[in-house]
């Protein structure tokens, strides 16, 4: 029950972030296609981004400075991805994805929907080995948007489904993160290696040793990032590398804490508070107690558990809301109603609609059926089928992985606003359909 419970705060929270990311992705498509607007809007994430000491530029890449758009995607999309490193970890740990059971369902359903988009991207899209490289666009589930569609039907929503998509979700961000790691790297510079796995020993050493300190690991994942950023291995990869390296337990364990709250808390004697502003002068004794108090609570929290709280606002209301309005903005003056029907912007479309509702709803039967696991609790396989459409509503990391595919290429930005109207268009038939579905096949009553 309390596993269900903290799942449950974590879709609330998506479905919060949900309708800011829908907001920020409105006005970026509205600014880079009004006219007044445009040009400006375009113009201002290729800004140079300097933070220097002497000659040490921070935001340099092979000693060339990096935009603004490459400081949100390389940087803060650095700590999105820390934030995903922490949820995953917590997942494995202790959650939807902790035992074989738990986590076979959405784990196979995800293998499937990255491996069947992948095949329809590769059968859709002309035979150009530029083009193919976008290959990897429509394997992500956005877990915020998908989530944030889910809850529209409220309590008529099992509870198991909303646990097995948010699953799903995360343990695509999980294969999304491998793909780009083996898959989207540059030529190796040895010497920023060496830097890199000298960081990776701290980070493993703190952990071993129980450091409990978070500006330990943050400070360390800085260099870290900056370190990656130049060896050739895309430098989001470090704010994975950090997160599973914070510690996810207590120095001490959780009794000791707690028992230490419950002491200090009984030497308070019992008042009677007569006043509405009656107020207690504090001896030096008390002061003491209360503070002894606090540090215990601070400790009780998990390193992981206090930083994935931290980060929580400062990503859903910040990082990708602020990724959506410097990335989504396509400029529809170059582009016209047939390019939706042909090269890269079909093929995403394409893998989006039909690869993610056939890859996951087909493994999870083909699992379901041969007994290796069980149809989510509370529902009949027409919602589960419902849920699975709305796996293909991908944003935030298909964007990203366009990004990577399409930026450093001389016909780059045609393939990439290609991309994203594919990215666009397909999560959006993806959700209409998913609503459609589910607003037929879902219990017209709330679940209990």
């Amino acid at each position: 029950m309390k596993n269900n419970y903290s799942f449950i705060s974590m879709i609330a929270r998506y479905v919060n972030t949900s309708v800011v990311l829908i907001l920020a992705t409105v006005a970026a498509l509205f600014l880079a296609n009004f006219e007044p607007t445009s040009d400006a809007f375009l113009e201002f994430w290729q800004q140079k981004v300097i933070l220097s000491i002497g000659d040490f530029n921070f935001f340099s890449h092979n000693g060339e400075e990096m935009t603004l758009l490459h400081v949100i995607n390389d940087f803060l999309m650095a700590l999105f991805f820390l934030s995903v490193g922490l949820e995953i970890k917590r997942e494995i740990l202790v959650g939807e994805l902790s035992t074989r059971q738990k986590a076979m369902l959405p784990i196979i359903g995800a293998c499937g929907g990255m491996l069947v988009p992948v095949i329809i991207f590769w059968l859709v899209c002309p035979n150009n080995p530029d083009m193919l490289r976008g290959v990897a666009i429509p394997m992500a589930t956005d877990i915020a948007f998908s989530l944030g569609v889910l809850s529209i039907f409220k309590t008529r929503v099992p509870l198991g489904l909303k646990m097995f998509l948010a699953a799903l979700a995360v343990a695509d961000d999980l294969g999304g993160i491998i793909v780009i790691a083996l898959f989207y790297s540059s030529s190796i510079n040895l010497s920023f290696v060496w830097i890199a796995l000298a960081c990776v020993a701290l980070l493993i050493a703190g952990n071993k040793v129980k450091i409990m300190k978070k500006s330990y690991y943050l400070a360390i994942g800085v260099v870290l990032w900056y370190a990656m950023l130049n060896c050739g291995i895309h430098a989001t990869i470090a704010g994975v590398i950090v997160a599973f390296c914070v510690p996810a337990s207590q120095r001490k364990g959780s009794e000791v804490y707690i028992e230490r709250i419950r002491e200090q808390i009984s030497k308070f004697p019992v008042t009677n508070i007569n006043s509405k502003h009656h107020t207690i002068i504090l001896s030096h004794n008390d002061i003491h107690t209360l503070k002894s108090i606090e540090s215990a609570s601070d400790k009780l929290i998990s390193p992981l558990q206090d930083l994935e709280d931290s980060l929580y606002k400062i990503i859903g209301y910040g990082v990708i809301p602020l990724f959506a309005l410097s990335n989504v903005g396509i400029d529809f003056s170059s582009m016209c109603l047939a390019d939706i029907t042909r090269g890269v912007s079909l093929a995403v479309m394409a893998g989006l609609v039909f690869g993610k509702f056939i890859g996951v709803f087909s493994f999870s039967w083909l699992a379901i059926k041969m007994r290796i696991v069980q149809l989510p609790e509370g529902c009949d396989w027409k919602a589960f089928a419902s849920v699975c459409m709305l796996c293909g509503i991908g944003l935030t990391v298909s964007i990203f992985i366009a990004d990577l595919s399409y930026a450093s290429l001389a016909e780059g930005a045609q393939y990439l606003n290609q991309a994203k109207l594919g990215i666009l268009c397909g999560s959006i038939i993806s959700a209409i359909i998913g609503c459609i579905m589910l607003n037929r096949y879902l219990p017209k009553k709330a679940n209990q």
